[in-house]
């Protein structure tokens, strides 16, 4: 799972992220009224959305190219 994000595009990177997002602040809310499943679902969701934030950071750097 930690190398499927590389041959996204930009925008599906964007778009990846916001999904996760949405994802994660559901995750916690569930957390909160005490209706998880899989808690270790939360870090692994929040250490992916930080993977696509490091990629996403590489394309406004330019240290990685749009093929």
């Amino acid at each position: 799972m930690k190398n499927s994000f590389e041959k996204l595009s930009y925008n599906e990177l964007v778009a990846k992220r916001d999904e996760l997002r949405k994802s994660y602040l559901n995750m916690r809310m569930d957390k909160v009224l005490g209706h998880v499943d899989n808690p270790l679902q939360v870090r692994n969701t929040r250490r992916q959305i930080a993977r696509l934030n490091t990629l996403i950071h590489e394309y406004t750097l330019g240290i990685r190219k749009a093929k």
